[in-house]
């Protein structure tokens, strides 16, 4: 936000999604991965991906007017925002972007006003089993989601790497880790530690490609009705936000059960700022308001409280230069 002006900061407020959605568009659409290092017309682009050249030249017209692609003379060329919608591209938004634009997410957020009046999942307007169950009868999107995932915590697993010592750990669980990029990430910098990955049935399936090693286990089951193996380190990285505190101490309660007396449950989350400002877990609450049944972003008073309903009480917070930091619960 870039208005000092009241009524421009109403107004740019109003129209945000104008960008955002020319930006899904542009990336579903493959446009970055068919520009190369050259500048190209848009009527080159639009054969390439299938679009109307007149209407795709005035969409990256928009976006290069923010940074994204540069227009010039010759059409349009890359800049580093617009590289990064490639796939190839090693810190490759794409399949975040994508995701935030499905059209499931899209319809969801039309349903925000429903979620403010009544304190419900928007989602659940749309798909009455919420995300989660929407995901594991629709495997592209769920496939789409767990690369978007993958995707956006990769800066953040560097930074947690940077900031918190693993090699004490002889076995890490990593719990509800997806494709396991975060617990493989901890194994590759303890080398001395085993790991098991516990995911749903349809998350492990679609492991097939990443078979276990003999220092992984993928482990398939709910966390919710399934035993937790007993490990010495439990990683819930993006896990508890997803959930309301009932279902979060449930989960907390299922690994307090599992873990023997010297383990450590570390919560990789955002951090609610107590003060007014800016925060990206401001708006990230939201997100959890429209797409989760009872998720939140917490600040730390209620992550205290949340660990300690769970019979656990958070050790330490572990900042990290990214707005992700590691909540250390220990066993009460």
């Amino acid at each position: 936000m870039t208005a000092t002006d009241p009524r421009q900061t109403a107004l740019q407020l109003a129209t945000g999604y104008w960008a955002s959605r020319c930006l899904h568009v542009i990336t579903e659409l493959g446009v970055a991965d068919h520009l190369g290092e050259r500048a190209e017309s848009a009527e080159t682009l639009a054969r390439a991906v299938g679009a109307h050249p007149q209407a795709l030249a005035r969409v990256l017209r928009a976006l290069a007017a923010l940074g994204v692609f540069e227009e010039v003379a010759e059409g349009f060329r890359h800049t580093g925002a617009s590289r990064l919608l490639r796939a190839d591209h090693p810190q490759s938004v794409r399949a975040f972007v994508r995701m935030m634009g499905m059209p499931v997410h899209w319809q969801a957020y039309g349903q925000l006003e429903h979620s403010v009046r009544t304190g419900e999942s928007a989602m659940t307007r749309i798909a009455p089993g919420g995300t989660f169950e929407y995901f594991a009868g629709h495997p592209e999107e769920a496939q789409l989601f767990d690369e978007a995932m993958t995707s956006k915590s990769y800066e953040h697993i560097a930074n947690v790497l940077a900031a918190y010592d693993f090699s004490g750990f002889r076995r890490i669980a990593d719990i509800g880790g997806g494709r396991g990029h975060l617990l493989r990430a901890v194994l590759e910098a303890a080398p001395r530690a085993t790991g098991v990955l516990f995911d749903l049935p349809h998350v492990i399936r679609s492991l097939a490609s990443s078979p276990p090693t003999d220092r992984l286990t993928l482990r398939a089951g709910s966390f919710f009705k399934d035993p937790l193996p007993e490990c010495d380190a439990y990683l819930l990285m993006s896990v508890i936000h997803d959930w309301g505190d009932a279902e979060a101490t449930a989960l907390l309660d299922a690994v307090r059960r599992a873990a023997p007396p010297h383990a450590k449950v570390l919560l990789l989350e955002m951090l609610l700022p107590d003060a007014p400002g800016p925060h990206p877990a401001k708006f990230l609450d939201v997100e959890m308001l429209v797409m989760t049944t009872g998720g939140r972003e917490r600040t730390r008073g209620e992550y205290e409280r949340l660990l300690a309903s769970a019979g656990m009480r958070l050790a330490r917070v572990i900042p990290t230069s990214t707005p992700t930091v590691v909540l250390e619960g220990v066993l009460s």
